[in-house]
């Protein structure tokens, strides 16, 4: 069963309230007395025994904020995260403001990634990939919702369905996480797609995957960067090296955590 401290047991509470009561966490707060209608609590009992078993609050709910955008999620795919969101502030620096510019999101997931890039930069042209058709149809749906249209997506096992073409950025968030990890029978991770957590003995055989391939697929002067774990940054910059990336380096995330890692064609 899910153990919570009881600050956050409250805002979790107040949370599923919402979801049922569908009122703001200010009408919320500004109601205290307000008791559940006989209609409304079997289905906040149902939430709540939901969230009790360990599911997380964003496939609870259908949806997470990303980049200030509202994304669908399910089960199919990762659930966005706030440290993800320094991929895209990296990715934004380095597509020029009125030139064109050609990017690719390697793993799409929800779509989170490259719908945050193409939302704020609505003249590039992004292609996202992924080899899972149901986060696919994620992607898609986020799209239409979004109101988002440059943005093609396309099933590929990374760079497997684009043969002969190039582009000026490649970005990623593909699996980091070692097979053996202890980490992915708990918290949340526990219900997100194996497949796009995990990566071998040491968590990098699809980052080295990517790296062996994308100076094929990158523009002379193009970037690749991607996400990593906490405790790859070092590793990762000397694959970058090995495989012939100049300007290498890596960024921290607002917990001063080296997160992001890239390189330059």
């Amino acid at each position: 069963m899910l153990a919570l401290d009881s600050s956050s047991a409250r805002i979790e509470i107040q949370c599923l309230l919402q979801q049922v009561l569908h009122v703001s966490r200010v009408h919320l707060l500004g109601h205290p007395d307000r008791f559940l209608q006989d209609f409304e609590q079997p289905r906040y009992n149902e939430l709540l025994r939901r969230r009790l078993a360990g599911e997380p609050i964003a496939y609870i709910f259908g949806e997470r904020e990303f980049f200030g955008l509202k994304f669908k999620v399910t089960p199919a795919t990762l659930i966005p995260r706030p440290e993800t969101e320094l991929l895209v502030d990296l990715a934004l620096a380095r597509i020029p403001p009125r030139e064109p510019c050609r990017v690719l999101d390697l793993g799409a997931g929800s779509g989170a990634l490259a719908l945050s890039i193409a939302h704020a930069r609505a003249g590039v042209d992004v292609t996202a990939v992924d080899a899972s058709q149901d986060a696919l149809e994620v992607a898609r749906e986020n799209a239409l919702r979004l109101g988002i249209g440059n943005v093609r997506l396309l099933s590929s096992d990374w760079f497997s369905g684009l043969a002969g073409e190039h582009f000026d950025l490649i970005v990623s968030n593909p699996p980091y996480i070692a097979a053996t990890d202890a980490h992915l029978e708990q918290g949340d991770l526990r219900f997100e797609p194996r497949t796009a957590l995990a990566s071998g003995t040491d968590g990098l055989d699809d980052i080295r995957r990517i790296i062996a391939q994308a100076k094929a697929h990158l523009n002379p002067g193009g970037w690749l960067l991607f996400e990593h774990g906490y405790d790859q940054a070092v590793a990762v910059r000397e694959i970058l090296r090995e495989a012939g990336f100049g300007e290498v380096f890596s960024a921290r995330d607002l917990a001063g955590i080296e997160r992001v890692s890239g390189g330059r064609n």
